[in-house]
């Protein structure tokens, strides 16, 4: 790992590094178009109340280097509070150094210290390398099959064409 990073919370004042984080996660997702405002406004909701998740950054002395994005609800299968895991992304210039690894560990270890009963993402089919890469922390793959329905403004923005 880089000398000097830590994890921790991410602060409002984090909001245009993280937002930038995150266009590059969307520009590489098929369901999911970049737009800035939009990724300001979705962490603002987050930072500005902790009860609907948290966002933590592996910071360096110098800029975040990675962000995961834990959202909090409750599952009356588990009959407790559980985790989705919304995002997790790191730099391009830090990749395959094993950084996305260790925040997830930390995820991981907050969940069980916090007594999440589970964390549940979603991530592309094609995209074995993140499904290997998440097994390998012990996520497995569910029979359940993410569906999506658009509603509200959101929705004229992820129109499919016909």
């Amino acid at each position: 790992m880089l000398g000097l990073t830590r994890i921790e919370p991410a602060t409002l004042e984090d909001l245009p590094s993280l937002a930038q984080l995150l266009m590059d996660l969307f520009a590489q997702e098929s369901d999911f178009r970049p737009d800035y405002n939009s990724q300001i406004r979705g962490l603002r909701l987050i930072l500005e109340q902790p009860s609907r998740g948290r966002v933590l950054v592996l910071r360096s002395a110098t800029q975040i280097i990675g962000m995961i994005n834990l959202l909090f609800t409750i599952s009356t299968a588990e009959g407790g509070f559980v985790i989705l895991l919304e995002d997790l992304i790191i730099h391009k210039d830090f990749r395959g150094q094993g950084l996305g690894g260790e925040l997830l560990k930390y995820a991981i270890e907050y969940a069980k210290q916090k007594d999440f009963l589970r964390i549940t993402l979603l991530t592309e089919r094609a995209g074995e390398e993140a499904l290997a890469f998440f097994e390998k922390h012990g996520f497995q793959r569910s029979a359940m099959v993410p569906m999506r329905l658009w509603v509200g403004t959101a929705a004229t923005a992820h129109e499919k064409p016909l």
